[in-house]
């Protein structure tokens, strides 16, 4: 498998995670979501079996929703079963503790400015700073520029969050159509 796969794969995560969550928040289509959820744990397990920075990223990202208590549906519940149903079929990517800790803090972090920021300050830069969750990007950058992570990975995370925020744009153009 080579990047262009795995970028794919990172995609097809982003935008059907979003996607998902917005069709069960928004929509309140149940059904919907979770088969698009099944779609985003499939996507985001198989590059995690691939990739072990995928893996990093992707566990980091659960974990971080679960802590930060944003797990709030059932698609949430099943797109994390199949997750971790591909992993322990196609076995779970040596890791570093160290290495995980970090990433799932700065998904951590990036959940609860997501949530709290906005009440705290009027600050635009801060509040755009995790409106966009940027504590995440910076430390995967770091990771790659420090050796830790391949600078591709880098690039396949930034895809995942362009496709995140499409997904976004997407559902709001349906919904306006729609009205």
């Amino acid at each position: 498998m080579s990047y262009i796969i795995l970028a794919l794969l990172f995609i097809l995560s982003g935008f059907f995670m979003k996607y998902s969550d917005d069709l069960f928040d928004v929509n309140h289509n149940l059904v919907f979501a979770s088969i698009l959820g099944v779609v985003c744990g499939v996507s985001s397990g198989l590059a995690a079996v691939y990739s072990n920075e995928a893996a990093y990223i992707f566990m980091a990202i659960a974990i971080g929703n679960i802590l930060a208590l944003k797990v709030d549906g059932i698609h949430h519940i099943i797109t994390f079963i199949i997750f971790i149903c591909i992993l322990l079929i196609c076995g779970i990517p040596n890791m570093s503790l160290v290495i995980l800790l970090i990433c799932i803090l700065a998904a951590l972090s990036d959940e609860i400015g997501h949530e709290l920021i906005h009440k705290f300050t009027q600050n635009r830069f801060l509040n755009l700073f995790f409106e966009y969750r940027f504590v995440m990007k910076i430390v995967i950058l770091l990771l790659a520029v420090c050796g830790v992570f391949n600078i591709w990975t880098f690039v396949c995370f930034i895809l995942f969050e362009l496709s995140y925020l499409f997904a976004e744009l997407f559902l709001k153009v349906l919904i306006k159509k729609r009205s």
